[in-house]
């Protein structure tokens, strides 16, 4: 089981964005994603989100949200949690990732992007300004088999 963070930075029209494109074997690789990563031993999600987003982006959170969490089911059996936060104050001077190419993107060319099928499911609640949810994607491969969504 991975628990892992995930953080949609928000400058008002645009969500800040990483193309996975420059890491060796990353299962991402050619999507779309927020920015985050692993929870390290003893770390808090929130203390991970914040340390995740300064190392892939060069910004500082001053305040987040924590909107939902979304449970990974892919056909192996391994399980992933994912914490998933929006910030829309922050601070610092936007630098370039090791792991992908960040970009904002407008909140109405989302979809039109490379995403996994599963991300677009809770970026409408994200944009639709849902009350916390939880979310469980299951998949096969790179397919979607299954998904479901509660609202609380």
């Amino acid at each position: 089981m991975r628990l892992t963070t995930i953080c949609y930075i928000d400058n008002g029209d645009s969500y800040l964005m990483m193309l996975r494109n420059k890491k060796k074997h990353d299962i991402n690789e050619g999507k779309w994603l927020g920015v985050g990563g692993k929870l390290e031993a003893g770390e808090t999600p929130e203390e991970c989100v914040c340390r995740e987003v300064y190392e892939e982006t060069g910004l500082s959170l001053d305040e987040y949200t924590m909107r939902g969490i979304i449970t990974f089911s892919p056909s192996d059996g391994s399980y992933e949690y994912i914490y998933v936060f929006t910030s829309d104050k922050f601070h610092g001077q936007l630098t370039e990732c090791n792991e992908g190419e960040l970009a904002w993107i407008p909140k109405d060319k989302l979809m039109d992007l490379a995403l996994w099928e599963g991300d677009k499911i809770f970026l409408k609640l994200l944009l639709q300004n849902s009350p916390f949810f939880s979310v469980k994607l299951c998949y096969d491969g790179d397919v979607l088999t299954d998904s479901s969504v509660i609202l609380y």
